[in-house]
């Protein structure tokens, strides 16, 4: 996700605090946020998808791997 949706999305939020968003508003606010949210899951099961844990035997097993 761009910084540009990010910043939308935080002015959205500021805007909410000062009064009632437009149905149209609240329609871009809830798309951005799911994109926001698709983004991150992704990027963080891709981080997790490439962490290792290395024994202090110096093996090494994924971490998809460690409770098998």
């Amino acid at each position: 996700m761009d910084r540009g949706n990010i910043e939308r999305l935080n002015a959205l939020t500021a805007i909410s605090r000062q009064r009632d968003l437009t149905p149209e508003e609240q329609t871009e606010r809830q798309r951005r946020r799911g994109e926001y949210l698709k983004a991150f899951r992704a990027q963080m099961r891709s981080q997790l998808e490439n962490t290792v844990v290395e024994y202090p035997d110096g093996t090494r097993k994924p971490l998809r791997d460690v409770n098998k």
